[in-house]
């Protein structure tokens, strides 16, 4: 996920940026607190993780634990081997060679991103499984009866990763055609000059050259396969996700909860180190093919390769999945009575636009900060408060029910014992604490948009208001924030989606009269009611439409 790197003004906007040591202001501050309250699940996982001792520890250990580690751990390998071929292979394509059909497929192979992991697997297995259209047809054709074939099983980790591959594999798909049409076009013919066939040229220029890009994307998929719940829960397979989920929820036990959270925190910390690391040595090159240069000269069968390998993946992780929501909502769609199911987008909507403003808000605080401060104290506390895309949201929501559990029982004493009067939890169970996990876990999302609008804005035009006498506060309001209007709008409708789609945080956390569209689509198909859930699906995967298109604009500019 790539995030700007802090600078100063350097123009005279403030002490701390041209001087460089850390002048105490309310945006540093600011920064600070979302900071600090960012990271209150991370510390109250870290700080009851020893809880129990060795002894539990070991137990764990000999019992659910090496499960989870063996399925979250070749899960996530799968899919990122599924969406690094597919991205890498469709990226090179598109980029490097002219068939019929590319300028379609360049925007259209974005569009699995649109589709939630978690009804795409509610999909598949409909149609994948002993009574759907695909199995009834090859009976049909075939003459088969049950066992005179062997059909391979959707519902297994194999599955689970090919389906998540499928939808995820955009991401490397963008920052991959992104690095290979900024690459040098002379390196490349060179070695073809020396006689590399393409194939090779590939593997040994063009590929090596876009790695940090194709690591990059590789870091969101493995961080979207960690913090997946729905795809997983719905194949019974047991990864961290699911166990964090039971052991709350299922089973009450929330120190077993807690201590999953922190072996899965190890992976959230790996991840984070690798995306950093991937984006060291990124370059572009000032003979970058053009658009419409062919690096790979195609014959006719070999366009229609191309053609079919770009069209597969498109087809597989958006078209069929719509498609078949389409067919399923016009034949039977939800029973519901129109207002209840408004109700339902309601109350998505409520969480969303909250969360949206939360992450907008401090989005620019951060931001601003940033821009002000050259303090390594402040960019230490913004990467902080921006961890929150990698947390997944069972982890989120078992960091944040424990210590606010606690806060809540102990207002709630301090009230009965002092003025004695008996009230109901504050937080906990409230859309309060809903939305402030969701803001955590999507801030980030903001921050990225709004922190490279803010990079366009010329620091001379910060040095100016303030040599006019404007106040920080004022430069703000006067000058950013017309200027930043299209990035906060951006931000706003990433964070809104996210949160529209977002499941396992939900589901642990919402209040017991909430229902979002996400939920209503979870609780139909876990009940097998796929036809019914197809409404609210189509509604997500309409409005998950929104962001793919900014993130297509903003790869090609």
């Amino acid at each position: 996920m790539p995030r700007a790197t802090a600078k100063g003004d350097g123009a005279g906007l403030s002490p701390a940026a041209s001087k460089g040591p850390e002048v105490l202001d309310r945006w540093s501050l600011g920064a600070w607190i979302i900071a600090a309250l960012a990271a209150i699940p991370i510390l109250t996982i870290v700080v009851s993780a020893p809880s129990g001792g060795i002894a539990s520890l070991v137990e764990l250990a000999s019992t659910i634990l090496s499960d989870y580690l063996i399925n979250t751990s070749a899960l996530m390998l799968l899919t990122a081997l599924v969406a690094g071929v597919i991205g890498v292979g469709t990226a090179w394509l598109i980029s490097a060679t002219r068939f019929p059909g590319r300028r379609i497929l360049a925007w259209a192979l974005v569009l699995p991103l649109a589709v939630p992991a978690y009804i795409a697997a509610y999909i598949y297995a409909d149609l994948l499984s002993f009574t759907g259209p695909v199995q009834s047809g090859l009976r049909t054709i075939t003459g088969w009866s049950l066992g005179d074939y062997n059909f391979p099983q959707i519902r297994s980790l194999p599955g689970a990763a090919l389906i998540l591959g499928l939808v995820l594999y955009p991401y490397v798909y963008l920052l991959a055609r992104a690095a290979f049409s900024a690459q040098s076009l002379g390196q490349f013919r060179a070695a073809r000059s020396l006689g590399a066939a393409p194939m090779r040229a590939f593997t040994h220029v063009a590929l090596p050259a876009a790695r940090p890009a194709i690591a990059g994307g590789l870091a969101l998929v493995l961080m979207e396969t960690l913090a997946d719940f729905g795809v997983a829960e719905y194949f019974a397979i047991p990864t961290f996700s699911t166990g964090i989920f039971r052991s709350w929820l299922a089973m009450g036990d929330k120190q077993l909860a807690l201590k999953l959270a922190a072996f899965m925190l190890v992976f959230v910390i790996a991840l984070v180190v690798f995306e950093a690391s991937s984006r060291r040595g990124r370059t572009d090159s000032r003979d970058a093919a053009r658009s419409d240069e062919a690096l790979v000269a195609l014959n006719g069968w070999q366009q229609a390769i191309a053609l079919i390998f770009c069209a597969l993946p498109m087809l597989l992780g958006f078209g069929i999945p719509a498609a078949h929501l389409v067919v399923l909502a016009l034949d039977t769609g939800d029973q519901m009575s129109a207002a209840t199911l408004w109700s339902y987008a309601r109350d998505s909507l409520t969480l969303g636009l909250s969360a949206a403003l939360v992450c907008t808000v401090a989005a620019v605080i951060l931001a601003f900060a940033q821009r002000r401060s050259n303090s390594r104290i402040t960019r230490f506390a913004i990467r902080v408060a921006t961890l929150g895309y990698a947390l997944p949201g069972a982890l989120l929501a078992v960091g944040l029910l424990a210590p606010l559990g606690v806060f809540d029982q102990a207002i709630t004493r301090f009230s009965r014992d002092t003025f004695g009067f008996t009230h109901g939890l504050l937080l906990a169970g409230t859309s309060a604490i809903l939305i402030y996990a969701l803001s955590v876990r999507f801030l980030t999302v903001a921050f990225n948009s709004v922190s490279g609008g803010f990079e366009k804005v010329p620091p001379s035009l910060d040095a100016a208001a303030r040599s006019l006498g404007a106040g920080p506060g004022d430069v703000m309001r006067r000058i950013h924030i017309p200027l930043l209007t299209p990035s906060l709008a951006a931000a706003a409708a990433l964070v809104f989606i996210d949160t529209l789609r977002e499941l396992p945080a939900t589901l642990i956390l919402r209040p017991f009269n909430l229902e979002t569209l996400a939920t209503r689509v979870y609780r139909l198909a876990s009940d097998e009611k796929l036809a019914e859930a197809s409404t609210a699906s189509l509604l997500i995967l309409a409005a998950g439409l929104i962001p793919v298109l900014m993130l297509n604009r903003a790869a090609k500019s």
